[in-house]
């Protein structure tokens, strides 16, 4: 058994066990250990709050395929975090969240130490997959390899540990052996169902298959799988890059567009993968979807949830893709597909691409110029923003899964902070940030940790002076606007004050020789987009949200 001086070797010492070079979070008197022995060793990048730190970790495991760590203090520390934790629980990201903790002596007891807040452990329960206290410096090894084992372990999430800082500066002892924990096995699909829907399978003329997060670490099983049934593929957001989306069978995130939906109608079998069908994906749960529906999801809960399944599996993406074709090659007499339907799944492909290509009007320029700038390997991170929604997450070509980052959750101003991250976890290649002037607003301050840590990461804010998702709400259903409308920094004199290169568009013209030299840059460059002078969209975008009535002058208007 190995011993080390405090809890910082120890947390050093685990986190490069499980690949983990670099840690983000804010210094407190309840961390100092971790911190400084975290700096000291590895690479710690002093975030200005602490939900960044917890994006930040999370961009950086995402892009990796691994591990991401975030540091924070007790008590409003620790809450800070609270709403980062959530977009990691959602979209099941490997995330070990370490908080401090008062005194052990004192918890529990309400007396006022500082930091100290009414059970911590409660709300990171609530915002965690799982939610640990270190109760003794003799145990601490063993709990920190299990929190990021389980962090690791299908469906993901974030695992939280708050340490007491007493029980941080006592000496160690690391447990077990130097390899990683073994991950957790997943659930096995029952052999009944499993051969049930493989017969569905085999007998379909027009299958589709609609792939989600969960497939994201079945790529070579879910293209094995296409080819052997003649399917073409959807994606929900997260699923993007599971197959390159340039590969001819792969529609897109377009399900819920014109030519999503004639295949989801002419589809007589539908294969989901790890996709929850969110609101958003499936035109608040009004998108028609085939009766027949195999469903394949490692959550159970899931099964049947949203859409009935006909023959629900229980398993992880990769292992039950593998037995279906497996079965399928077995079966005999299957029946061949209709002989149009690759040719309908190739046109609905490019169909649905230039028809919202041509919706955006001249954002299409810039569009076109960051997928062109950037290499087929590099992190495209957007923050929620009606650039991303409307095109980001649909025309930028994704080919791998680690270079998909985005906030699952919807929530605005974490896009910087995953990018961060991202940049930090693959120093080779560019990472571009897609931000709205509104969401980035939220964590300004992460413009001096971009600053101070230089990674080759462009940031791309779109200005349209508010909250432009929103504001098209309000002026489509609303006689009046409210709360959208705010006021916007100079970003040329903000990009001057701490130190970063800064370009601006005005055109559509200006938009490839700007975006290609701010991505071939070394470090950090700000661009911004002025959206009023490049001019509106042709199809101005707004959120797949039912209002029940049109509002004017506040009353409800039937």
């Amino acid at each position: 058994m190995n011993h080390y001086h405090n809890g910082g070797d120890l947390l050093v010492e685990t986190l490069r066990r499980f690949g983990v070079d670099t840690v983000f979070g804010v210094v407190s008197v309840h961390n100092l250990p971790l911190v400084e022995a975290v700096d000291r060793d590895l690479r710690f990048v002093p975030v200005r709050h602490e939900a960044s730190a917890v994006s930040a970790a999370d961009g950086y495991g995402r892009a990796r395929g691994g591990l991401g760590c975030a540091l924070t203090s007790t008590g409003t520390g620790a809450g800070n975090a609270a709403g980062a934790l959530v977009e990691s629980l959602t979209a099941g990201s490997s995330v070990l969240h370490i908080t401090g903790q008062i005194e052990s002596e004192h918890l529990g007891s309400g007396r006022g130490v500082i930091h100290e807040t009414k059970d911590q452990l409660g709300m990171l329960r609530a915002v965690s997959r799982h939610a640990v206290t270190v109760t003794e410096a003799a145990n601490a090894g063993a709990i920190l390899d299990e929190a990021a084992t389980l962090a690791l372990a299908a469906p993901g999430g974030p695992v939280s540990i708050e340490w007491p800082i007493d029980l941080q500066y006592e000496a160690q002892a690391l447990g077990g052996s130097p390899a990683p924990t073994t991950s957790v096995a997943p659930p096995r699909p029952d052999p009944v169902a499993l051969r049930a829907a493989a017969e569905l399978l085999a007998g379909a003329r027009r299958p589709l298959v609609w792939a989600g997060g969960g497939a994201s670490r079945a790529g070579s099983e879910l293209a094995a799988l296409l080819e052997e049934l003649n399917a073409g593929l959807l994606t929900s957001n997260a699923g993007r890059g599971a197959v390159p989306e340039d590969h001819w069978r792969c529609v897109g995130n377009f399900a819920t567009a014109p030519a999503g939906r004639a295949l989801l109608d002419e589809a007589d079998v539908l294969l989901t993968i790890g996709t929850h069908l969110r609101s958003n994906e499936t035109a608040d749960y009004s998108l028609r979807l085939p009766e027949a529906h195999i469903q394949i999801d490692i959550d159970a809960a899931a099964l049947g949830r949203v859409h009935p399944a006909t023959h629900a599996l229980h398993g992880d993406a990769a292992g039950t893709l593998t037995t279906l074709i497996t079965l399928l090659h077995r079966t005999t007499g299957r029946t061949a597909t209709d002989p149009g339907w690759a040719d309908r799944i190739r046109n609905a492909r490019t169909d649905a691409r230039s028809t919202l290509h041509e919706q955006i009007g001249p954002q299409a320029a810039i569009c076109d110029a960051i997928r062109s700038a950037l290499p087929r390997r590099a992190v495209i991170a957007r923050d929620v923003t009606i650039p991303s929604s409307s095109w980001g997450n649909r025309l930028l070509d994704i080919y791998d899964p680690r270079d998909n980052v985005f906030p699952l959750g919807g929530g605005i101003g974490q896009g910087l902070g995953m990018g961060i991250g991202a940049a930090l976890a693959r120093p080779d290649a560019p990472t571009v940030v897609m931000a709205g002037d509104g969401g980035l607003a939220v964590h300004l301050g992460e413009l001096l940790t971009l600053a101070q840590e230089k990674p080759r990461l462009t940031l791309i804010v779109f200005n349209d002076g508010g909250y432009g998702v929103l504001r098209n709400m309000q002026e489509r259903y609303f006689d009046r606007r409210s709360g959208v409308d705010l006021a916007t920094p100079d970003f040329e004199l903000l990009a001057r004050a701490v130190g970063l290169p800064f370009a601006r568009i005005t055109g559509g013209v200006q938009a490839a020789a700007t975006i290609s030299k701010a991505v071939a840059a070394d470090g950090p460059v700000l661009v911004e987009v002025d959206l009023t002078e490049l001019g509106p969209m042709k199809t101005p975008f707004t959120p797949p949200v039912k209002l029940p009535v049109r509002i004017t002058a506040g009353i409800s208007a039937q």
